[in-house]
């Protein structure tokens, strides 16, 4: 990809906090003209902060955002509220550049400007630019876009209010792409997105001719990108490429770093063992004497030390396994002992013998008697993978929830026809889309105690507070916070803790990768890697399906 070079944006923000969290502090960078820049971090970094603060919407930091001037910039919406009954291609037009004013003219100018030389003049002005920006059948493309999302007519006519969350996220990319700006703020665009509406959506990031600021995990989006912003340590680390230059070079940056960490900290624990030997040699002597070189000798060692650790913080080390396991022994024990934590997940190691855990014969499924897809057969063995795959609104979500159903002997209300048969000693868990609803209300804590007594397993502070150091929470800190006030990622790990936490032999994972961050995805990836029960997944990750690899069923109609 080719861009301009001029810049359109630089950002230079000393402080910035959330309650009493520093988020960032002296993060600078800047996007061109025409750039499409990804933005990559750790859950809870302050991804989405910081595009808070680029959209106006967050002007609580100390810093400075300069803008070219004039510059047209729109960012994607988390939430919809206060909207009222407008539809989905309503709310799209509304938000046009212009749009709304020139309609406004064109319809009702004709009725009353007569004779009036401004009216016919600003007339035909908004005749002209209409025109010039392909407004006469901006609702038809609309339409044939919305499309792509799986968005029919109906649905786009229908109150925005209406649409589930996927959906609203797709209105606000058609939104970006017909508003032609000069820079677009776009947070996690693929999470929901099938197979087709992501190849759609790639297919015009490569043809859009403005800059695009993209926060995502999604590697298959990353691969598309000039730039990648690595958000850690409260910083911003730009990567000139897409992600496999990205992680070539960080490999390079954080071998370095590691080698300056180890002799920094070594440099430390020789100052160390200088200052008790200062102490050991001058007994008596707790405070100041001027007397004592041995007094004097361990002031000037701690003053040395404290600067020099106030100079080197731990950086948050990172390289992807693929690089890591090329990293020479000296290098790869540095990595073990410094990385920055990570998700622990039981790597499920234990063997079963062979056996059928599951058979569908001839499954179809659907509302009102109408079929949602063609039906459906196959037997999945210990060990096994099957990748189901298809369009959003396929079935694949409500297969995986009638197998779910099946296993745990309940009634199945979308089964049409077919059977759903359980091996013997089958101990099935699934990873959904969305958090059960009971959990919501609950603090974290209670939530992880909830999940324990949903599984009959012993529950003590210890263990929930295990499960939450596990899966990257801080026990001190995250264990009263509600679980509808945690972040995507935060709740995608609590669902994991949940999934895996009776020692299932059958996991069934509705779009696990949504909301997880790199090294996140790379964690379960392994956790999943030597597991010997089976799996069923649904996934438009191409990097996650490629690793768990397996048989495919596709469902349509």
């Amino acid at each position: 990809m080719l861009y301009l070079g001029l810049m359109l944006l630089r950002v230079d923000i000393e402080d910035k906090l959330m309650g009493n969290k520093h988020l960032l502090h002296n993060l600078q960078f800047f996007v061109d003209d025409g750039e499409k820049v990804g933005v990559v971090g750790r859950n809870g970094v302050g991804k989405t902060t910081l595009f808070n603060v680029l959209a106006g919407l967050d002007t609580e930091f100390e810093g400075q955002i300069d803008l070219k001037k004039g510059l047209r910039m729109i960012a994607t919406a988390q939430e919809h509220h206060n909207i009222g009954d407008v539809s989905a291609l309503q709310y799209i037009l509304d938000r046009l550049p212009d749009y709304k004013r020139l309609k406004n003219i064109i319809d009702t100018y004709p009725e009353t400007m007569g004779d009036n030389m401004r009216k016919i003049h600003e007339y035909s002005e908004a005749l002209e630019l209409f025109g010039h920006k392909n407004y006469y059948d901006v609702e038809d493309r609309l339409m044939q876009n919305l499309a792509k999302y799986q968005i029919d007519e109906k649905k786009a006519l229908m109150p925005m209010t209406g649409l589930s969350g996927g959906q609203k996220r797709f209105v606000e990319l058609i939104l970006v792409q017909f508003s032609e700006p000069d820079l677009a703020l776009i947070d996690e665009p693929t999470n929901h997105m099938d197979y087709i509406a992501k190849k759609a959506f790639i297919e015009w990031l490569e043809a859009a001719k403005h800059a695009c600021l993209i926060i995502t995990h999604d590697r298959d989006v990353l691969e598309k990108v000039d730039r990648i912003i690595d958000l850690k340590d409260k910083k911003a680390f730009p990567y000139k490429g897409n992600y496999s230059a990205y992680l070539k070079q960080n490999t390079t940056n954080t071998t370095n770093q590691l080698q300056s960490y180890e002799i920094a900290q070594k440099t430390m624990a020789n100052l160390r063992s200088q200052i008790a030997y200062a102490i050991a040699r001058a007994p008596g002597y707790a405070g100041k004497s001027a007397n004592n070189p041995f007094i004097v000798m361990r002031d000037r060692l701690r003053k040395e030390l404290a600067e020099l650790e106030a100079a080197n913080p731990k950086p948050s080390f990172w390289i992807d396994q693929e690089s890591a396991a090329a990293l020479n022994p000296k290098t790869t024990a540095n990595y073990e002992k410094f990385k920055a934590k990570n998700i622990k997940i039981d790597k499920q190691t234990e063997g079963e013998r062979a056996t059928t855990l599951l058979t569908l014969n001839g499954v179809q499924l659907g509302y009102d008697a109408n079929p949602l897809f063609a039906p459906a057969s196959f037997a999945l063995q210990s060990a096994e993978r099957l990748h189901i795959i298809g369009r959003n609104g396929a079935g694949k979500t409500t297969l995986v929830r009638a197998i779910a159903n099946g296993v745990r002997g309940e009634k199945i209300p979308t089964l049409i026809k077919g059977t759903i048969t359980p091996g013997h000693h089958i101990r099935l868990n699934m990873y959904e889309q969305e958090m059960d609803d009971k959990l919501l209300e609950l603090t974290l804590y209670e939530a992880i105690e909830s999940i324990y007594r949903d599984f009959d397993l012993a529950i003590n502070p210890q263990n929930i507070m295990r499960s939450m150091g596990d899966y990257l929470f801080e026990p001190a800190v995250d264990s009263q916070i509600l679980v509808k006030n945690l972040s995507g990622g935060q709740k995608a790990r609590l669902q994991l803790i949940r999934m895996l936490i009776n020692k299932p032999n059958l996991l069934i994972l509705d779009e696990p990768t949504n909301h997880l961050d790199l090294p996140s995805i790379e964690e379960l990836e392994n956790a999943l890697k030597p597991y010997h029960g089976a799996i069923i997944y649904i996934s438009h990750d191409s990097y996650f399906a490629r690793n768990l690899g397996g048989k495919e069923l596709k469902i349509s109609k």
